[in-house]
């Protein structure tokens, strides 16, 4: 049984909307500010003043239009659309904060990884070391499209390739620049040494990168690594290189599982099961009493439409839902998108046989994550039992409004969490800033046991590994 305190993370998407259907409905809902840095950098400083401990972005360079074969439904209900590029919000909410870190979502299969090591280590420059990345390889068939597939990869080829990517980032990140080759040197007029600057020399079957690195070491290197596939061969990747996990679960008997086979991956990968942290996806509505809360719940399910929920729902498996009476039993369906998603319904809880309209209900709050609904008393013994019973290191907070579901957790719930010792106490106003690895793992580099750290310790000295 866990007895440490729970890490906090802020979970949103650079859109109007993102998990709960319609939330953008909701009277006093911000979500139409999404394209306001002004508001960001509020969330920025409510989050920093609550000490969280950081703010997660998913992303999708997709949409999702494979309910009734068209985009409507989830246009209407702006269903994690329409989507900007998180990476660029970055620097403007880490100028008005200090201890905050940003967990920020992009895809292996789209996005070079020459480019996408640039990208990564000029935003963990900017924070003071404050970033991870999130490693996925996007599931939508509108994203293969429109950046120029004929058709999506399988989750095996997208995975195989994914593997061959991250060898070249760690390459360009741990191997390319040693630690001291900026010198600066004025009278020798040397910027950087090119002695102890290196080539990756990478020649591989997806990918071919012979060059060194654009930047020069950043503080963590390699950014914080979270990875999100349930899948067997997502966990077997996960395994092998994920410093996070994060997970969604319709319970909490369901996550127990998945947090078990994640840490056996990690075994497997011939590294620590402790050195993963796993972090899971709730949505808290609390209120002063249970009633209320229930209340407060209930009209946020009212305002979901049904098919901007299945819009969701589809896009991210694969599969156009309205072909499927609604009350019919959703047997399991292979896909080539969203693989764990139709898995977490149809073979997680083995004891139940999902329809689309109690996967509509289930989704309408939160998304594909559970959702707490009570007093603060109710939501610490909840979160109390999800953290002992089902083995997890944090939370992905989402919300039913934006952002006021996160200022009600912060107002009503966190107060009480902290008496229990349930998350960590208020940060104290002259506590040193600290990198997102050191929050974690209490140091700024990868640990010994993970992949990286063999491509850093060809060049720098075992001091400064």
């Amino acid at each position: 049984m866990k007895n440490q305190p729970l890490s906090l993370f802020a979970f949103d998407v650079f859109a109007p909307s993102h998990l709960t259907s319609g939330s953008w409905r909701a009277p006093g809902d911000q979500g139409h500010r999404y394209t306001d840095l002004e508001y960001w950098k509020g969330v920025a400083q409510m989050l920093e003043e609550a000490s969280f401990d950081g703010i997660f972005f998913a992303d999708n360079v997709g949409y999702h239009d494979v309910y009734r074969g068209n985009g409507d439904a989830a246009l209407r209900d702006a269903a994690q659309f329409p989507i900007n590029d998180p990476t660029v919000l970055i620097s403007g909410m880490a100028a008005v904060t200090k201890h905050l870190a940003f967990g920020v979502t992009c895809s292996a299969t789209y996005e070079p990884p020459y480019l996408l090591a640039r990208k990564y280590s000029s935003l963990d420059h900017l924070t003071n070391g404050r970033i991870g990345w999130n490693i996925v390889t996007s599931y939508s068939e509108a994203a293969a499209r429109n950046l120029g597939k004929e058709q999506q990869l399988t989750p095996q080829e997208r995975y195989d390739m994914a593997d061959e990517y991250m060898d070249v980032v760690y390459k360009l990140w741990e191997g390319s620049f040693e630690e001291d080759a900026v010198v600066r040197d004025v009278e020798g007029a040397t910027y950087i040494d090119p002695a102890k600057v290196h080539p990756i020399n990478h020649s591989g079957e997806h990918f071919t990168v012979p060059g060194f690195h654009l930047c020069e070491p950043s503080p963590q290197r390699t950014p914080v690594l979270f990875q999100a596939g349930s899948s067997s061969r997502g966990m077997a990747f996960g395994g092998k290189h994920a410093e996070a996990v994060f997970i969604q679960s319709t319970s909490v008997d369901g996550a127990r599982r998945t947090v078990a086979n994640l840490r056996e991956a990690v075994v497997d990968a011939g590294r620590d099961p402790q050195d993963v942290k796993v972090v899971i996806l709730l949505t808290v509505v609390v209120a002063p009493t249970d009633d209320e809360a229930q209340a407060k719940y209930q009209k946020a399910v009212e305002r979901a439409p049904i098919e901007g929920i299945l819009a969701r729902f589809s896009g991210w498996t694969g599969i156009d839902m309205s072909e499927y009476d609604l009350d019919t039993p959703l047997r399991s369906v292979g896909t080539k998108a969203g693989q764990s998603m139709v898995d977490m319904f149809s073979k997680a809880d083995p004891d139940r046989d999902w329809t689309p309209r109690q996967i509509a209900e289930f989704l309408a709050v939160g998304g594909t994550g559970s959702t707490i609904v009570g007093s603060p008393e109710t939501v610490a013994a909840e979160l109390r039992r999800w953290r002992d019973e089902a083995d997890v290191d944090g939370i992905n907070l989402s919300y039913i409004t934006k952002p006021g579901g996160w200022k009600d957790f912060i107002e009503l719930a966190l107060p009480v969490l902290r008496e229990q010792g349930l998350v960590s106490p208020a940060r104290a106003e002259d506590q040193e800033p600290v990198t997102l690895r050191e929050k974690l793992f209490g140091q700024k580099y990868t640990l010994d046991s993970h992949p990286a750290t063999a491509q850093r310790a060809q060049h720098l000295a075992p001091a400064a590994r």
